[in-house]
């Protein structure tokens, strides 16, 4: 299992035995942790609760606010947590590739199988209120990092001259509408992920099925 399935895993009420009441940053870990796989399970930052947080950490809900100002500072704080771990095993996707196609490819279908994963977390880090009404900075960072692994297809003459940001942009819309409608839309005929990745990368990348694979 990736790195990716670590945050939200972990059985109800289990992380008092570890954690004493009053250990301020393992508090807050365990806190993050919390709303991450309850955010995962509701697929919606509106109905999470700082009161169901508290109760599943074992804490006063007043505790919460020493770590956090309100329910929208806790799940950014949690989004942010795991965008980071998400962008961690994505680079490591990459390290079993030979060639720059390779781990393009790589790098792409692990996001998709993140989002098969955790279809909840994918709806509030992308789909959610919050989403619309604060700019989550942080998910630049696995955007950049699309638009240089397509560079160094480019420059190994792997995928044709082209704008590197441009490609990764449209590859991205290509790739996140995929994920959302198998999400959205769990009843249409959907090929294997893997299939339709190798699609995208061969009409807009320009990569050849034989290379991306």
């Amino acid at each position: 299992m990736d790195k990716t399935s670590s945050a939200p895993a972990g059985p109800r009420g289990d992380r008092r035995g570890r954690n004493p009441r009053g250990q301020g940053e393992r508090l807050r870990e365990d806190i993050v942790d919390t709303a991450l796989r309850l955010l995962d399970e509701l697929g919606d930052d509106q109905t999470l609760s700082m009161r169901a947080v508290a109760r599943e950490v074992g804490v006063a809900a007043t505790s919460m606010y020493i770590h956090f100002a309100d329910r929208d500072a806790l799940v950014l704080a949690a989004l942010e947590r795991f965008h980071r771990e998400l962008v961690e095993a994505v680079d490591q996707a990459e390290t079993g590739a030979a060639d720059p196609a390779g781990k393009l490819r790589a790098r792409v279908l692990l996001l998709g199988r993140w989002v098969q994963e955790h279809p909840g977390l994918y709806k509030v880090l992308h789909e959610s209120t919050l989403n619309q009404r604060v700019a989550m900075s942080f998910k630049q960072e696995l955007a950049e990092r699309t638009t240089t692994a397509v560079q160094r297809c480019i420059d190994a003459g792997l995928a044709p001259a082209d704008d590197a940001a441009k490609v990764s942009l449209d590859l991205r819309a290509a790739v996140h509408g995929a994920v959302s409608m198998r999400i959205n839309q769990p009843d249409l005929p959907w090929p294997p992920l893997e299939e339709q990745v190798d699609r995208f990368l061969t009409k807009l990348v320009g990569l050849t099925p034989a290379v991306g694979r």
